[in-house]
């Protein structure tokens, strides 16, 4: 088993109708993730709309699942400010998290060699473990493979990655010239099997907060060799891994809006991502309905 687990969720951010955290409803759902097949859980991540949270209102996620369930808890520390982040990431782990998701930064836009030392600073003021996420679409920089090789094999409390570069090809290079105890998990839903192909260890999905079952059932066809079981599982998923972001509804909107359809009470997202357009609702009711009648 991965150190984290296989199958995680970066798990959303419920607001009440006021637009303030419901932690309440967050621990229900951390709970009811896990019950699903979830392994692990990263909170604060983007998909929990950590650019419009306040440092108050992440420790505060991060105190509740840790106190909720019993799985390895990544806490979104990481942004575009390193000493920030380093602050953050020291109060984090007094609440008891498991690691850190370190997001490349973010609008400056940095070279390699800022990028790298970013990811050192942090490594350096904490014993938690750290996961790279690599999102060139969301940052404007990608992490270079030369980057990434290196300090997986100069920095042992960088761990992984969380990859949603969309180049499986350059991450099996990544996956080949790291240590083997260096975890590289899909941070791109679609491409999930895929990454498995070449060495992948587990994903950090969003789709994966309605297809938890679905995702064990690949898992576990693709570890006891059963491809074609595994390709099955995942074919069935592919309409929610359309679905779950989009330009006209950008992640986390579709994914809210799929909860709410199961009866989730976790809002809206906050501006500048704002309310879901009138026909995601629709849609989240079709893409679930497809989902039910594939499983059979």
């Amino acid at each position: 088993m991965p150190r984290f687990g296989r199958i995680l969720s970066a798990i959303i951010t419920p607001f009440d109708a006021a637009g303030a955290v419901d932690y309440d409803v967050a621990q229900q759902l951390a709970k009811h993730l896990v019950s699903q097949g979830h392994e692990g859980l990263v909170v604060c991540g983007t998909t929990g709309e950590s650019p419009t949270l306040s440092d108050e209102e992440k420790l505060g996620m991060f105190a509740a699942i840790v106190e909720a369930v019993d799985v390895p808890i990544i806490a979104g520390t990481v942004g575009y400010n390193t000493a920030h982040s380093v602050e953050l990431t020291k109060q984090a782990a007094k609440l008891g998290v498991h690691g850190v998701l370190s997001l490349t930064p973010f609008y400056s836009r940095p070279s390699q060699a800022g990028i790298e030392a970013h990811f050192r600073a942090i490594a350096e003021a904490t014993d938690l473990p750290q996961i790279i996420y690599d999102i060139p679409v969301r940052t404007g920089r990608k992490v270079s493979s030369d980057t990434l090789i290196r300090l997986a094999h100069e920095v042992p409390n960088i761990v992984g990655v969380k990859d949603a570069a969309a180049d499986p090809a350059e991450s099996a290079r990544v996956i080949a010239a790291t240590p083997d105890d260096f975890e590289y998990y899909s941070g791109d839903d679609k491409l999930t099997l895929p990454f498995l192909s070449v060495g992948a260890v587990g994903t950090i999905g969003v789709a994966t907060h309605w297809t938890g079952p679905d995702h064990v059932d690949m898992f576990d066809a693709w570890e006891r060799g059963d491809v074609a079981g595994a390709r099955a599982a995942n074919a069935r998923m592919l309409e929610s891994f359309a679905f779950e972001t989009g330009d006209e509804a950008p992640n986390p909107i579709p994914t809210k809006a799929m909860m709410r359809t199961l009866g989730w009470q976790v809002g809206q997202c906050r501006l500048p991502v704002g309310d879901a357009p009138d026909w995601v609702e629709s849609r989240a009711r079709e893409v679930w309905a497809n989902l039910e009648a594939a499983r059979g």
